[in-house]
C-alpha cells in the first residue's frame, strides 16, 4: 500500500470527511455505455468529496509465473500519462489539497482522492486520465520494479514475522491462485516483460472492469455531467477478463511447518480454510473472531495473555475473500513460554465455543460490538466510497452498506458453536510454528 499524508488537507480538513448525520445512506448509480458503473453519494455537511475507483482485479487473476502484476499496477498508476508527467499525479493532488492512497487485495486493487469539494472535477480528471492515458514505459516501469523491491524487502523478507501471510497461503493453498499474496514474487516482475505490463493493462484496467464511487459534498446532477465529460468516449475493453473458476480441495489433513526468522520470540498461526465472503457462515466466523480477540475483555486476550500469561499478544483475523478465504489465529509467545503451550491455550479457547453456550450477556455485547463496527466503517465520506464500490463489485448489491448489518444479526449463538466446530477443526488447518533463526557463532 501506498502511504501518502499531505499536510496540507489535514490542516485545512481534521475530519477527513466525517458523517455528521446517520440513518439510511442514500445513493445514485447507474452505468455508462462503455461499461463503467458509476455510484454517487451527496452529502453536504462537511466540503470535502471522495473520489474513488476500484478495479476488480487482484493477485488472483494472475498466473503463476506472472504474479504481483496487480499490486505493481498499484505504483504504475502514479507514473503520469499522456497529459501528467511522470511524479505529477501527487503534485498536482497536493496544489489542491488533496490526499490519495491506493490498496490492493487478492480480489482487486483500490484507487482514491480526497478533495476539498470543489476541486471534484480535478480528481475526475486524474482518474480518467490514468484510465485511458495511462504512461507504461520501460523508464515506469522499472523504477517501480525497483520500487516493489524494496517495499518487499521492507514489509516482508526484512521485517520480523513479515512473511507470516506468505508461507501461510502457500501452505495452506495448493491450486488456488490466493496460494500467492498480492506483493508476488520478485523473480515473476524480473522476468516479465513491458509487452506483458501492457497487455494485462489492456485487460483489467477499462471501463467495463471499473466502479467509480464518490461520496460527499457534490450536486448529483452536475457530477454526472463531468463524470460523462471524463468518462463518456473511454473505450470499453474488448478482451477477456480472467476469472478464476478454481476450487481448492477440502483439506483432510493438518498441515504443520516451521520458519526460521530473525525475531526474538516464537510465534504461533494457525489458520482454517472458510467460506467465501457474503455467505451465511462467514457472517457467523466473523463474529466468532471479535468474540475470542477484539479488545482486553475477549475470551483470547482475557485469558491466554492476562491470566496464562502465555503470549505478549494473540489476534483472530476474518480472512474473508471473494472465493474461500481463511481464519487465521496469531500469536507471538511470552518469555519462556513454548510455543506447544500456547498452541494448546488456543485451542482450548476455541474448545470451549465448541462445547458451551455463549452466555446472554457476553453475545449482546458481541452484537453491540457489531454494530457499532459497522457504524464507524460507514462515517467518513472515504469509507462510504469504498464500501458501496465493495458491496456492488462483490455483492452486485450496492444497498448492503444499509442492510448488510441485518446478516449479522440475525447470527445466533448456536450458529457461533456450529460453525466453531465445522470449519475450526484440526483436519482442516495449517499450524505454523515461527522460531528465532539460530545464532551462528565464530
Amino acid at each position: 500500500m501506498r502511504v501518502r499524508l499531505l499536510i496540507l488537507l489535514l490542516a485545512l480538513f481534521p475530519f477527513i470527511g466525517i458523517k455528521a448525520q446517520q440513518g439510511s445512506i442514500k445513493f445514485t448509480e447507474y452505468d455508462l455505455p462503455n461499461g463503467l458503473h458509476v455510484i454517487l453519494h451527496q452529502d453536504n455537511t462537511t466540503p470535502i468529496v471522495a473520489v474513488s475507483i476500484l478495479y476488480h482485479v487482484g493477485s488472483k487473476n494472475e498466473v503463476p509465473g506472472r504474479t504481483g502484476f496487480a499490486h505493481f499496477f498499484e505504483h504504475l498508476m502514479f507514473e503520469g500519462s499522456d497529459n501528467i508527467p511522470r511524479g505529477g499525479f501527487d503534485k498536482i493532488l497536493l496544489s489542491a489539497g488533496g490526499y490519495n492512497n491506493a490498496n490492493t487485495t487478492q480480489d482487486r486493487t483500490y484507487y482514491f482522492d480526497l478533495l476539498p469539494s470543489n476541486q471534484i472535477e480535478l480528481g475526475l480528471w486524474l482518474e480518467s486520465e490514468r484510465l485511458l492515458h495511462l504512461r507504461i514505459d520501460s523508464t515506469g516501469v522499472e523504477t517501480q520494479r525497483a520500487v516493489v523491491k524494496e517495499e518487499r524487502k521492507q514489509s516482508y523478507d526484512n521485517r520480523p514475522y513479515g512473511t507470516i501471510l506468505e508461507k501461510t497461503m502457500q501452505n495452506a493453498y495448493k491450486v488456488h491462485p490466493y496460494k500467492w499474496t498480492p506483493i508476488g514474487y520478485p523473480e515473476d516482475l524480473n522476468k516479465a516483460t513491458l509487452k506483458e505490463f501492457m497487455e494485462f493493462h489492456s485487460i483489467y484496467y477499462v471501463p467495463n472492469n471499473a466502479t467509480l464511487s464518490i461520496a460527499g459534498d457534490l450536486n448529483i446532477d452536475s457530477t454526472k455531467k463531468m463524470i460523462e465529460k471524463y468518462f463518456g468516449d473511454i473505450p470499453r475493453g474488448t478482451k477477456d477478463i480472467y476469472r478464476p473458476n478454481i476450487v481448492e480441495p477440502g483439506k483432510t489433513a493438518e498441515v504443520r511447518d516451521t520458519v526460521y526468522d530473525n525475531i526474538q520470540l516464537p510465534a504461533v498461526i494457525l489458520s482454517y480454510h472458510i467460506p467465501a465472503q457474503g455467505t451465511p457462515d462467514s457472517y457467523a466466523l466473523s463474529m466468532l473472531t471479535t468474540l475470542l480477540s477484539d479488545g482486553q475483555s475477549s475470551r483470547m486476550v482475557k485469558s491466554i495473555v492476562d491470566q496464562q500469561q502465555k503470549a505478549v499478544v494473540v489476534q483472530s483475523i476474518p480472512f474473508a475473500l471473494e472465493d474461500p478465504g481463511l481464519f487465521l489465529v496469531f500469536g507471538i509467545v511470552n518469555m519462556g513460554v513454548q510455543p506447544a503451550d500456547l498452541e494448546k491455550a488456543i485451542d482450548s479457547e476455541i474448545e470451549k465455543v465448541k462445547t458451551s453456550e455463549i452466555p446472554d450477556a457476553e453475545f449482546q455485547k458481541l452484537r453491540n460490538k457489531i454494530e457499532n463496527k459497522f457504524v464507524i466503517r460507514n462515517s467518513t465520506m472515504a469509507g462510504i466510497a469504498e464500501n458501496l464500490a465493495n458491496y456492488q463489485v462483490y455483492y452486485k448489491d450496492a444497498n448492503l452498506i444499509n442492510t448488510e448489518i441485518e446478516r449479522y444479526m440475525k447470527v445466533t449463538p448456536a450458529d457461533l458453536q456450529r460453525v466453531a466446530q465445522k470449519y475450526l477443526t484440526s483436519e482442516n488447518r495449517v499450524v505454523l510454528t515461527y522460531l528465532p533463526k539460530p545464532t551462528t557463532k565464530n
